[in-house]
């Protein structure tokens, strides 16, 4: 029996006021696997994302139509959007530390739903900084400030800190954006070995980040669907459409 997808999009369609930043789009992301938005500034990319954890509610004048299914749950029909949020994690593109020490960066949200201090709480940090490829950095320097780990090690800290909400989808936003190649390959590391518990769907201008990692790629352009399905056809000398071939040679974006 094949399993339900993680996400189902239909006819999709998103305004910010008047401006409409998504136009019909439809799409599907089977479960534990990494699924990669592409698509220049201003494509819809980020838009998507926060709708997927109704973060997207927080902007005046937002309204949407079409279908959207998270986890099976019409996001419609969802009622406690706080629980929706730990469901679906997000990692934003610029890490964001809270004015904390590395350890209550991520013991953070745990403690917030009601998860006492203790050998408990300290081991599920470890397990999350783990899980980000960034224990052995900070195990000596759970008790400084996360704001002054280097920018990779802050990326790699939101990271787990989305992580300790124990999320079924995660969501990362142009999360490379700022760091250095040789740290945005270990990233690339650590969500290859996540997607085995989760589902990942990341946006990024980085279309050769895509290739690498992203079981199949969806190119957004202008707010409209151009080409979706595996990524070894969206990167072949002949995907469905030109502007597919144009945007991932670089041609523009």
């Amino acid at each position: 029996m094949v399993a339900a997808p993680a996400i189902k999009v239909r006819d999709l369609s998103l305004w910010f006021g008047s401006r409409q930043a998504l136009n019909k789009v439809s799409f599907t992301v089977p479960r534990n696997e990494i699924f990669a938005i592409i698509g220049p500034a201003q494509s819809g990319k980020t838009s998507l994302l926060r709708l997927f954890n109704r973060t997207v509610d927080f902007t005046p004048g937002v309204r949407w139509e079409g279908s959207v299914t998270v986890l099976g749950q019409p996001l419609r029909d969802v009622r406690n959007v706080y629980e929706l949020r730990r469901t679906v994690g997000m990692v934003a593109p610029l890490p964001v530390g809270l004015p904390l020490t590395v350890f209550d960066n991520v013991a953070f949200a745990p403690r917030m739903a009601g998860q006492a201090d203790g050998t408990e709480l300290a081991g599920l940090v470890e397990q999350c900084l783990r899980q980000a490829a960034l224990w052995d950095e900070v195990k000596d320097r759970l008790n400084e400030l996360g704001t002054r780990l280097s920018g990779g090690q802050q990326q790699r800290l939101a990271i787990a800190r989305a992580l300790s909400h124990s999320p079924e989808v995660l969501c990362l936003d142009e999360f490379s954006i700022a760091i250095d190649s040789v740290t945005t390959m270990r990233i690339e590391d650590v969500l290859t070995e996540l997607r085995s518990r989760m589902t990942i769907v990341m946006a990024t201008n980085l279309t050769q980040q895509a290739q690498r990692i992203a079981a199949n790629t969806m190119f957004l352009l202008n707010g409209d669907l151009v080409e979706v399905g595996p990524t070894a056809k969206i990167f072949s000398p002949q995907p469905e459409r030109r502007e597919t071939f144009d945007y991932v040679r670089g041609a523009f974006g």
